[in-house]
């Protein structure tokens, strides 16, 4: 780790982040304007999906032969219908509550596990921090498509066994980002304090370690949901996450693939909702980063 990229990371890492207040919070809006629309993006598709039920919308499996592919706002389908009939609209919203609860869970996971990895191997070095080092340069060796693909088609198809290989494959990137984090904290004045006053390391880890690096880490997590979204997406396409009739995105594309030339929209419609989510997630995570560390927002500018 270079010299400015190490007081970037002890900057970000040993400041406890104060919310700004008043007009100052919404100054920094103003500065940001495109976290405001990633955020308004994602309550959109949030919103949507947690209304699902309520929502007055067709039933995304029921099939109608007869108005199969038509075009956006023809035949009362508002987004258009695939090729069995089925309303888009309908399998979009739905779908959306898979992909975000999969991504979301996925994203949970690999934080909790590579978080625990990297927190435990930085704090006490030595043995520890090569022994499980090394095992998640293991897990990096493999490229993380590859790897994913692989712990599904082993563990059968199936939006469980989706999530679990999704979480599995990104714990070696939350490891890594802890374990640099707390090697910062851990030559902090403050950990030697709390040595000092007799603290243990237990204690250190969850009141002293880890809220000094919850602010860069909330900030690879934002960004990484967004990535999660498109991987569950992938494997569904492929056939390896939701199986049909289950409303999922990545199983939308793959229905649409065949039919790109005659109706796009079939495509298009799960393809857009995807890039929106994506990016309202990495606007979202860029913001944050900027906020919490104004030093990197300075300099990249």
């Amino acid at each position: 780790m270079s010299d400015s990229a190490l007081a970037r990371a002890q900057a970000t890492t040993t400041a406890p982040f104060a919310p700004p207040a008043g007009r100052a919070r919404w100054g920094w809006v103003r500065r940001h304007p495109l976290v405001a629309v990633g955020l308004v993006l994602i309550a959109l598709v949030i919103a949507a999906a947690l209304l699902a039920p309520v929502l007055p919308l067709k039933d995304p499996n029921v099939t109608a032969p007869a108005k199969r592919l038509s075009a956006p706002g023809v035949n009362g389908f508002l987004l258009g219908s695939d090729q069995l009939g089925r309303d888009l609209l309908s399998r979009l919203v739905w779908g959306a509550r898979v992909s975000i609860s999969v991504a979301a869970i996925a994203a949970a996971g690999a934080l909790v596990v590579g978080g625990a990895i990297g927190l435990v191997a930085g704090f006490y070095g030595g043995v520890v921090d090569n022994v499980a080092m090394r095992a998640i340069d293991m897990l990096m060796a493999f490229p993380y498509v590859l790897l994913a693909i692989a712990l599904v088609a082993a563990l059968g198809p199936g939006l469980t066994n989706a999530m679990i290989a999704i979480s599995v494959v990104n714990v070696s990137f939350y490891a890594r980002g802890v374990r640099a984090a707390t090697l910062v904290a851990r030559r902090m004045t403050y950990i030697e304090a709390a040595r000092a006053a007799g603290a243990s390391d237990v204690r250190i880890l969850l009141r002293e370690v880890v809220p000094n690096i919850l602010p860069p880490l909330l900030v690879f997590a934002s960004l990484n949901v967004g990535w999660m979204v498109v991987e569950t997406a992938g494997l569904s396409f492929i056939g390896l996450g939701a199986q049909p009739p289950t409303a999922d995105w990545g199983t939308m594309l793959a229905d649409g693939r065949q039919f790109m030339m005659v109706s796009p929209h079939v495509a298009a419609v799960p393809g857009v909702a995807i890039l929106v989510l994506v990016l309202g997630f990495n606007l979202v995570g860029d913001g944050v980063r900027d906020m919490l560390d104004p030093a990197f927002s300075r300099a990249v500018r």
